[in-house]
């Protein structure tokens, strides 16, 4: 008998395939991504595949609180998109990085070809945040976040519920590391809004 091994919340997968993904270009991967729905995948820029399942009941908790708080601002400010977590970005180095949310300036993504903008879109957004699982390195995370940066990324947060930290990116920046924090602000970049971290933590 045998046994299909998936992904769980606590054991993504990190597969190394860069010479095989070196022969396949992004409609590839695209179909790919979407012949498998219930994962989450991304791709480095190396070639390696992070497949990941859909998450667990407490991180879903904080995602939604994320999302219903930035979104409320972004509508209201109406000068970006905003992009949930099961969204790809084709980013310049080659990676392919799916953020737990994602703001794009409306100007980029106005520039975007409307098949571009079905496809996985060929930028680095603007703003950037992931939010640590108890399983996540924060070293790999860390990386991550470092690559959003390099590729273009205006601002990024990684918060980290288990430490109660976040650790804020930004061009030729050091990394700024707020301890237990009560509110978190997204100025100058995000005008305006100011996030509630007690519905995060």
């Amino acid at each position: 008998m045998s046994t299909t091994v998936k992904p769980t919340e606590d054991t993504p997968f990190i597969l190394h395939f860069a010479p095989l993904l070196e022969k396949i270009n992004d409609e590839d991967f695209f179909e790919f991504c979407q012949a498998n729905p219930e994962w989450r995948i991304e791709r480095t820029s190396e070639g390696d595949l992070i497949i990941m399942a859909p998450t667990g009941g407490e991180t879903g908790k904080r995602n939604f609180n994320l999302i219903v708080a930035f979104g409320n601002w972004a509508k209201a400010d109406g000068t970006g998109v905003s992009f949930d977590s099961s969204t790809v970005f084709a980013l310049p180095n080659g990676a392919k990085r799916s953020p737990d949310l994602a703001w794009v300036k409306l100007a980029r993504w106005n520039a975007l070809t409307d098949e571009q903008r079905r496809g996985f879109p060929p930028l680095c957004p603007d703003f950037v945040v992931e939010l640590r699982l108890h399983t996540d390195s924060l070293t790999t995370l860390q990386e991550k976040m470092q690559d959003y940066i390099t590729n273009g990324a205006q601002l990024g947060w990684l918060i980290d519920p288990l430490e109660r930290k976040v650790y804020i990116y930004r061009p030729q920046s050091e990394v700024e590391c707020l301890n237990d924090s009560a509110t978190l602000s997204g100025e100058p970049l995000l005008g305006g809004f100011t996030l509630d971290l007690q519905e995060i933590w």
